[in-house]
């Protein structure tokens, strides 16, 4: 899943998005937007002169919840109403932050590899990073990688099968 990363990510994480910047930040058509908006009553961007939809934050980590409920736990339209009814709104917004959360943990582990295998691609520009950057984020790579075992153990610690 991924981040809202396009044109949008020049603006405030405030900001307002439009239809278009949220359908392609979570890798859905717009008129997948505007099925979820009939099917989901929860889903309310605000709506302006010509029916111009735009999205708060709390409606994209909202529609981020429900691509993942939909797309990556298998839930029916029918199972996701049921969750939104049993369980609430703000889980499904819980939902879509852990999806963002996950991404970023992914993109993390990524980078500790590469550091580890010594494998440094160019910057976006192209230009090929200084040894004293590579070293830089070879240390932050690795401490990234550090605190992350460190919470899993301590989150196996506090497992109840324990």
């Amino acid at each position: 899943m991924t981040i809202i990363e396009t044109s949008s990510s020049r603006k405030s994480p405030d900001a307002f998005r439009t239809i278009s910047e949220v359908a392609e930040g979570l890798d859905v058509p717009q008129h997948v937007l505007r099925f979820w908006e009939s099917k989901f009553a929860q889903i309310k961007p605000l709506k302006r002169g010509g029916g111009r939809r735009y999205y708060r934050p709390e409606d994209v980590d909202l529609l981020r919840g429900v691509r993942a409920l939909l797309y990556k736990d298998g839930y029916t339209i029918k199972g996701v109403q049921k969750v939104f009814r049993e369980q609430g709104v703000r889980f499904v917004i819980e939902t879509g932050r852990a999806t963002v959360e996950d991404s970023v943990a992914g993109m993390a582990h990524a980078a500790a590899e590469r550091a580890e295998s010594g494998v440094f691609e160019p910057s976006a520009n192209g230009i090929a990073m200084e040894q004293d950057v590579r070293s830089g984020l070879a240390g932050i790579s690795k401490r990234l990688k550090d605190l992350k075992e460190e919470l899993d153990r301590s989150i196996a610690d506090r497992s109840p099968d324990r």
